[in-house]
């Protein structure tokens, strides 16, 4: 049994995507603050409702899925409620193992997670570090769960606020590239589905040389690049406004906030 503590998008898009993979409605628990909010769970997957106490009593594994200033609260709530033999896996942005472990009390093994969105489309990136209780098995579980929704990495956990910054805020980055590269091609004249549509195909099939090629982006960029051509134009524009050192300084500042949600 698997219970989903906190269901809100990031809850919702992993608990889609295990129902996707093959898991039963009746294998999985959700958790939910607000009554309507839970009505629409059940109406739309089939699952139970519980409290949060109940899930954590009741479950194998124990997924945290709320917000990181919610953290504290939750652990405290369900601390009384997880044996030592469950699988804590803690999915909430800054929000260390050791924090998790402290306020569980026990030698509780804690997996942490950062995912992003594309779970969504069984496409997310997600990277896992053991905490101090967690062994090898639990690492596999963790793999296990994630697996059939994207792709999944061990990292240390010092790695972990880094990889939020750049993983997991990472589908918003794109998203913002679209959105301004589509605004470009209506300024150039072109009707928005039009430049949304060529924006997209591009990036995506991009995304793809890049992933099965093997080879390094500045050669896959450089193929693109001619002489004099209109490439190279566009980024000598985008060198000029410092576009490369802006996402430097946007990702250390999604990582320096990642650490201070660990403080609350």
């Amino acid at each position: 049994m698997i219970a989903i503590l906190g269901t809100g998008k990031m809850g919702e898009a992993l608990l889609s995507g295990l129902l996707r993979a093959g898991f039963r409605p009746g294998d999985v628990l959700v958790t939910a603050r607000r009554a309507e909010r839970a009505d629409e769970l059940r109406k739309q997957y089939g699952v139970q409702v519980v409290s949060n106490a109940e899930a954590a009593k009741s479950a194998d594994t124990i997924v945290l899925a709320v917000k990181p200033q919610d953290m504290g609260s939750l652990l405290a709530e369900i601390a009384g409620h997880v044996p030592a033999d469950r699988l804590v896996i803690s999915a909430a942005a800054g929000i260390t193992t050791s924090f998790v472990e402290s306020r569980l009390g026990a030698d509780v093994p804690v997996v942490r997670v950062m995912s992003n969105t594309p779970v969504l489309v069984d496409e997310a990136m997600s990277v896992i570090s053991a905490g101090a209780h967690a062994s090898e098995e639990h690492l596999r579980r963790a793999e296990d769960l994630l697996t059939p929704v994207g792709k999944v990495l061990r990292i240390p956990e010092s790695q972990q606020d880094a990889a939020t910054a750049l993983s997991g805020s990472g589908p918003a980055y794109f998203f913002y590239l679209v959105e301004a590269m589509v605004d470009a091609g209506i300024l150039l004249g072109m009707p928005r589905a039009a430049a949304l549509d060529m924006v997209t195909q591009s990036i995506v099939g991009a995304a793809i040389m890049l992933r099965d090629s093997g080879e390094h982006p500045v050669i896959l960029r450089e193929a693109v690049t001619s002489p004099g051509g209109t490439t190279i134009a566009a980024i000598a524009e985008l060198e000029r406004h410092s576009v490369r050192a802006a996402f430097l300084a946007a990702i250390e500042a999604a990582r320096d906030r990642s650490r201070q949600l660990a403080g609350g």
